[in-house]
């Protein structure tokens, strides 16, 4: 389990790199939101409830890229080609745009900036008792897992739209959670590195 200094500089790294990245962001966020808002009917923001550190549920936020209701509908996983995802919401995936709004949950001090990205209740409750390790941190708006498979969309349409959910969990997430565990072992410089690597594959999502 990560020392409670680990903890503390990730938490002082958090807060550091917040504060100036709004600035920068803030345009990006209004842009975004405005996009979301033209293009198709429902709220700009889409509210999920995840699991976080030590296993206790929050709210985490995230710019709306489905057709209002769809989460009620089929897994909640997401394929490529998926027919409930908005034709802007294809883009902000692809980007990872859609996340930016998580930055009000690093500074409610719900999540990390780097940290294993965090779950459905319904897929935590798969965990092994390993694998519940990584609630021992905050989650995070990017993680190494989510750098590893980038191309998961494209996995799971390669699946039948019916075997989604279970390919997900039984391939794909404890995949995720065994790089996420080796990750905790580490310091802030691996942290940075993550941060590093997100930000080069914002800049080129098709690569």
């Amino acid at each position: 389990m990560p020392s409670v200094g680990k903890q503390s500089a990730r938490r002082a790294l958090d807060l550091a790199l917040v504060f100036p990245g709004l600035l920068l962001l803030a345009p990006v966020l209004a842009a975004v939101a405005v996009l979301v808002k033209l293009t198709s009917p429902g709220p700009v923001l889409y509210v999920q409830e995840r699991v976080g550190r030590f296993g206790i549920p929050f709210r985490v936020f995230k710019f709306r890229s489905m057709h209002v209701g769809s989460d009620r509908s089929g897994a909640l996983v997401t394929g490529g080609g998926d027919p409930r995802v908005t034709t802007i919401g294809r883009w902000l995936r692809r980007t990872k745009l859609d996340e930016l709004p998580q930055i009000w949950n690093v500074l409610r001090g719900e999540m990390s900036l780097v940290g294993p990205r965090p779950e459905v209740p319904r897929y935590v409750a798969h965990y092994t008792d390993t694998q519940r390790r990584v609630l021992a941190v905050r989650p995070g708006i990017t993680d190494p897992a989510t750098l590893a498979f980038r191309d998961e969309e494209a996995r799971l349409a390669a699946v039948p739209l019916a075997d989604r959910e279970v390919f997900y969990l039984k391939e794909i997430l404890p995949q995720k959670l065994e790089i996420n565990l080796a990750h905790l072992e580490q310091g802030i410089g691996a942290d940075l590195r993550v941060l590093w690597r997100t930000v080069a594959a914002l800049l080129s999502p098709g690569a």
